[in-house]
């Protein structure tokens, strides 16, 4: 048996963290794609106003396993 993934990016914005961000992105990609198998963190970034961290972003990419 042969098994054929294909991986996408996505991007999520968190107020919290950048382990909501990740945990918010993967569920969010669940939603929309069938058979997630795993993501990895491909960039961090933070948003910054009057010199405190805002937000912080993630993008992720995820990969999911083609249906037969």
């Amino acid at each position: 048996m042969t098994t054929v993934a294909r991986v996408t990016t996505i991007t999520a914005r968190s107020t919290t963290s950048f382990e909501d961000a990740a945990r918010e992105g993967v569920a969010r990609a669940n939603k929309t794609l069938r058979n997630v198998s795993g993501a990895w963190v491909k960039e961090q970034k933070m948003e910054v106003s009057g010199g405190a961290i805002t937000a912080w972003q993630v993008t992720l990419e995820v990969t999911f396993v083609l249906d037969d």
